[in-house]
């Protein structure tokens, strides 16, 4: 009886390779990967930019804001002096911060990649380049008030060492001092994309270029650089993008000496003022959105990084 049931159960249950199988097309199989990236960015990203679009036509006064479509605060945004200055004081911090950062960022990175052989000791020499990074921004950004203060850790080195005979007063509330808490909080945005370029590199091509009797000048300028520029043009991004966001760094280490972009369209928002505050955003999103589509032009990132 036991064996009867038996040969009954081995014929009424299929092998895994009689089951049918489900098969998506291709399309469809695309689309199931990318949807859930697509829903975050149209419901994160996408939507409110329309929304700042459309709210950035609407007319205001002290009541409320109006549906209407008018170009006045475009036309009062970009004919205002004041706007021109804050985008010129944006622009400046964020190409001094740029070149620092890439300097620094390249020489880290080249140290790391090239000059250390153990693949142990260069994870550890990167994460305490990245253990800043375990702390909040705006801590590191505060931390470095009364160490440049005049009555700062660097103040008084200085003067127990002779260099100087009183207090530097441009070190604090400046445009110095926010250079370089912005070099201190992108660094490694630099760091970590330069890296990554300059491991893909063949040593054997670096090989080939000195027995040819190039010099390390010429190697770099050949062979190293050009073929790090993906890591280069990501690291530049990133450093930019942020740049141009802050609002935090720009207010708390330039004592309201300096103003950005994000400073201003808060100010807006606080006065109630949405629909400039929406023309602010969106003369912000172009703006940046042409001077990486500037970089994107001089480095293919999405060809880089197929190949």
């Amino acid at each position: 009886m036991t064996s009867l049931l038996q040969a009954i159960g081995r014929r009424g249950a299929a092998s895994p390779r009689e089951l049918p199988r489900l098969r998506l097309p291709s399309w469809a199989v695309s689309w199931i990967q990318v949807g859930p990236l697509a829903l975050i960015l149209i419901v994160l990203f996408a939507l409110p930019t329309v929304l700042f679009l459309v709210v950035s036509f609407f007319d205001y006064d002290r009541v409320g804001i109006y549906p209407a479509f008018m170009l006045d605060n475009y036309h009062d945004l970009l004919t205002t002096p004041a706007t021109w200055r804050v985008y010129v004081s944006s622009l400046k911090f964020a190409f001094i911060v740029w070149a620092i950062t890439l300097f620094l960022g390249f020489n880290v990175a080249y140290f790391l990649v090239f000059h250390i052989r153990t693949a142990m000791v260069r994870t550890v020499l990167f994460l305490l380049c990245a253990i800043p990074f375990w702390t909040s921004g705006i801590i590191r950004t505060i931390a470095w008030i009364p160490f440049l203060g005049r009555n700062g850790a660097f103040n008084q080195i200085l003067m127990d060492l002779g260099i100087t005979s009183k207090p530097l007063e441009f070190l604090l509330f400046s445009d110095f001092a926010v250079i370089v808490t912005y070099v201190h909080l992108f660094t490694l945005l630099m760091i970590g994309p330069i890296a990554n370029s300059l491991a893909k590199i063949d040593p054997a091509l670096m090989e080939a270029a000195r027995d040819s009797g190039a010099s390390r000048w010429q190697t770099m300028v050949n062979v190293v650089i050009p073929l790090s520029k993906t890591g280069i043009a990501l690291g530049s991004i990133l450093v930019f993008t942020q740049v141009m966001g802050d609002y935090f760094v720009v207010r708390q280490m330039s004592g309201g000496q300096s103003a950005s972009i994000v400073s201003m369209l808060s100010t807006e928002i606080q006065a109630m003022q949405y629909p400039p505050a929406s023309a602010n955003a969106m003369v912000l999103v172009v703006f940046v959105a042409i001077m990486v589509a500037c970089m994107m032009r001089v480095v293919d990132v999405r060809k880089e990084l197929v190949n």
